[in-house]
């Protein structure tokens, strides 16, 4: 049995159990009596399965249902992450969009670019002060807001892509690298999450293709 039919059947046996007593209000099986009060206690079955549906209907995380509901009041999927996702995905990303108090910490941000798949190292930057040592980094003053994502490689299987755009001429202005790398999701994600006041720069784990390459043991270079 069914857990359906076995709450219409529960719920007959409530309404026969109000019914007065005598001859004319038959419990029997096969009356026509039995037969009316059923058929109601299968619609109240189905509605009393339908309010239980609702109190998961009102948890993201489990919801189902209305889960295209609680992405538009989050305002998912957004400029940075427009693809969909499992289902499961998509009840994580409800309840951390709606739970997220945000954060300004290295611990922060590396979570947050762990929710998508990817594992990044974060480096801060110091201007020179008095008591640096022989051997560090001369940074100006303004490097004190300049911090460095730097994206560990990752498998395919996050579903996001490590995009490479080249200078074309008549596309490309001056001023703009010779071969850049992106991955769209993570700079969009960390850069709304970043202070208005720093600047974040990202490095990729690519290894760039030789543009001239030349063999010594042999008498001709290949170009």
């Amino acid at each position: 049995m069914t857990e359906l039919s076995a709450l219409a059947a529960a719920y007959r046996d409530q309404l026969q159990a109000y019914l007065p007593q005598g001859r004319a209000w038959t419990r029997a099986p096969g009356a026509i009596l039995t037969g009316l009060l059923s058929a109601f206690a299968e619609e109240f079955a189905r509605f009393h399965v339908r309010v239980e549906n609702m109190v998961n209907e009102a948890d993201p995380v489990t919801a189902l249902e209305l889960l295209a509901d609680w992405e538009r009041v989050a305002g998912l999927p957004d400029e940075c992450l427009p693809t969909t996702g499992t289902t499961t995905e998509r009840q994580r990303r409800v309840l951390r969009k709606l739970t997220s108090t945000g954060g300004q910490s290295r611990s922060f941000f590396i979570e947050l670019a762990a929710q998508i798949g990817l594992q990044v190292e974060i480096d801060e930057f110091r201007p020179m002060r008095s008591g640096f040592r022989s051997g560090d980094r001369c940074y100006g003053e303004t490097w004190a807001f300049v911090w460095r994502v730097l994206l560990l490689p990752f498998s395919a299987a996050s579903g996001l892509v490590l995009r490479s755009e080249r200078f074309r001429s008549g596309q490309s202005r001056s001023g703009d690298r010779l071969r850049s790398f992106s991955v769209q999701e993570l700079e969009c994600i960390i850069r709304r999450a970043a202070p208005a006041h720093t600047k974040v720069i990202f490095v990729y784990p690519v290894d760039p293709d030789p543009v001239l390459w030349f063999d010594f043991l042999s008498d001709f270079g290949t170009y």
